[in-house]
């Protein structure tokens, strides 16, 4: 019998490891149409490790449906990271060709992340930036906007989101620094928790920089000119 050469038994296992995940992923994006999220790939790497870093770690976390949330808070996270989200099919070029012009003349690097790209990313990715994980980011965003629909990318974002130390998605992170439930934020409050989105482990909605507090300000304006809680209420 002919022993089959190297190269092939390694493109064989390749194809198999590429049909699993093709699968399995396909599996995945399919069952979280409907079922409720319960971790991301963000909240087991910072657990697995705080685990090996010997560090104590608590998260706080509680899947809440759109309709038990405000409709301020989508129209927040709308305005503050992806004002197109409703007309885009997962990428914004004008947004990326914007960001690509000003990152070539500014040391101030600016990104252009579309909703349904930080829902891939925070969902099934690791946070280790690299072609590899831009790649794998390209796919889930396409297959996220294949096989759900803009209010389902909306909750299952809203839902993971990390707004602070362990603090993820909106239920939360409103129990924390407001005391009450997501479905009782006013409009300053989601815009506050919006602003604090770029970079939830430099800006605190408990305590809110200056800079934090004029990014709140401008994501309240824009969710004025955006057209308020009907930007929601018309996502399909």
């Amino acid at each position: 019998m002919t022993k089959r050469p190297w190269w092939k038994r390694i493109l064989r296992w390749v194809m198999f490891v590429f049909l699993g995940c093709l699968i399995s992923s396909t599996l995945a994006i399919i069952l979280f149409r409907w079922v409720p999220v319960p971790f991301s790939a963000v909240m087991l790497e910072r657990r697995v490790s705080a685990t090996f870093e010997g560090k104590p770690y608590r998260s706080l976390h509680t899947w809440t449906p759109l309709e038990d949330i405000a409709p301020s808070m989508g129209v927040a996270v709308i305005a503050a990271e992806d004002q197109n989200f409703s007309e885009h099919f997962g990428f914004d070029w004008k947004a990326i060709e914007k960001a690509v012009e000003h990152n070539e003349h500014s040391r101030k690097k600016r990104g252009a992340s579309t909703l349904t790209q930080q829902t891939a990313k925070n969902l099934f990715l690791w946070e280790r930036r690299s072609w590899v994980r831009k790649g794998f980011e390209v796919y889930f965003t396409l297959m996220l906007e294949l096989g759900w629909s803009k209010r389902r990318i909306l909750e299952v974002y809203l839902n993971i989101a990390e707004f602070g130390d362990g603090v993820y998605g909106v239920e939360a992170a409103a129990h924390k620094y407001f005391g009450k439930s997501a479905k009782n934020l006013r409009p300053s409050e989601a815009a506050l928790l919006a602003a604090v989105l770029p970079s939830p482990a430099r800006f605190h909605a408990d305590a809110p920089s200056s800079y934090v507090r004029g990014r709140q300000e401008w994501i309240l304006n824009q969710m004025r000119l955006l057209g308020g809680v009907q930007v929601v209420k018309d996502l399909g």
